[in-house]
C-alpha cells in the first residue's frame, strides 16, 4: 500500500512540475504607450505599472500600425520568470490602423 501511496505522490509531482513549463494566455486591455521597431516590443500598462510585451517575427511587419494612446486588448502567451510576454493576438478597440485584428498569422 505504501508503495502505490509514493508511486502516485511521485507522479502527481511529476505532472505539476512539468505543468508549470507550459506557457499561460493572458490578455491585456491597454494603451499603446510606445513602439520599439528596434527591440521588436511594444510599452503597455496595467494597475498602473508599465512593461514590454515581446512582438514575435510573423507580426513585426504589422507593429508599427498599432495607434499610440489607442487602447488595443493584446492577447500574450506569459513565459517564465524574467521573461517578456509574448503577444499572439490583437484587437484594436480605439483608435486608427490599418491591422484592427491581429489573429497570430495575419492582420485584418
Amino acid at each position: 500500500m505504501a508503495f502505490i501511496q509514493k508511486t502516485f505522490l511521485i507522479a502527481a509531482l511529476a505532472l505539476l512540475i512539468a505543468s508549470q513549463g507550459h506557457a499561460e494566455d493572458k490578455s491585456y486591455y491597454s494603451p499603446v504607450i510606445t513602439i520599439d521597431t528596434e527591440n521588436h516590443r511594444i510599452l503597455i500598462s496595467k494597475l498602473g505599472g508599465v512593461f514590454y510585451i515581446d512582438v514575435p517575427e510573423v507580426a513585426r511587419p504589422h507593429m508599427e500600425k498599432l495607434p499610440v494612446s489607442g487602447l488595443v486588448d493584446f492577447v500574450v502567451d506569459m513565459r517564465g520568470e524574467g521573461e517578456m510576454p509574448v503577444v499572439k493576438t490583437w484587437k484594436v478597440k480605439s483608435g486608427e490602423s490599418t491591422c484592427m485584428f491581429f489573429n497570430g498569422k495575419e492582420c485584418k
